[in-house]
């Protein structure tokens, strides 16, 4: 299975974001630093690098949820944003399983996670709204697992729903765009893609 194994921090700085969420991703930042004119292309390929980043994705699989996007009915960047949200590896790192994005996504791989009582090891498996999704018996124990979710509590988001003594969350609803914690203008993802 492929995966991203770019320099993390490295990117970060490149976009001027944390996208990985990482708290000491921008520690090296240099203020004075001269940014390069950029053009519109480079704007452009930027702000789909910097989505890219922070779901964890590879170009081929981006494309796909963009060819999704574009059929549904509705803007499509807001299409895309909302099926990216709903993406098994997300929602256990929203509901806070996870501290990242790709522990959330390790954290499927290896079977810890379950939707509707049944396992799933696919981390772009898609959410439906109604789904459940709640850590193994056998991984409520993990010390860490247990520090993320219960002590932690990252983020509060209203399309989800916690319950902290059974750990698990529900997906009440799809996400709106202005709920959603992300500083990119997908706008220009769709001008870049329908050159």
């Amino acid at each position: 299975m492929a995966t991203r194994r770019d320099p993390r921090f490295k990117e970060c700085r490149r976009f001027g974001l944390n996208v990985y969420g990482h708290p000491k991703a921008l520690k090296r930042v240099k203020k004075d630093q001269r940014q390069k004119k950029m053009s519109e292309y480079g704007t452009q390929l930027l702000e789909k690098q910097k989505l890219r980043a922070y779901y964890n994705l590879l170009e081929r699989q981006f494309v796909r949820y963009y060819d999704k996007a574009r059929k549904m009915e509705g803007v499509t960047g807001q299409n895309m944003l909302k099926l990216l949200e709903c993406r098994l590896d997300n929602v256990v790192y929203r509901i806070g399983f996870a501290n990242s994005i790709r522990q959330a996504r390790q954290m499927v791989n290896h079977g810890h996670i379950l939707i509707n009582g049944k396992r799933c090891d696919i981390p772009s498996a898609n959410v439906k709204v109604g789904s459940v999704i709640s850590l193994k018996d056998a991984s409520r124990a993990n010390e860490m697992y247990k520090k993320s979710f219960q002590e932690l509590k990252t983020f509060d988001v209203p399309y989800i729903e916690k319950n902290f003594d059974n750990f698990e969350g529900t997906l009440t609803r799809v996400p709106e765009r202005d709920e959603l914690p992300l500083e990119i203008n997908e706008t220009l993802i769709v001008e870049l893609y329908s050159k």
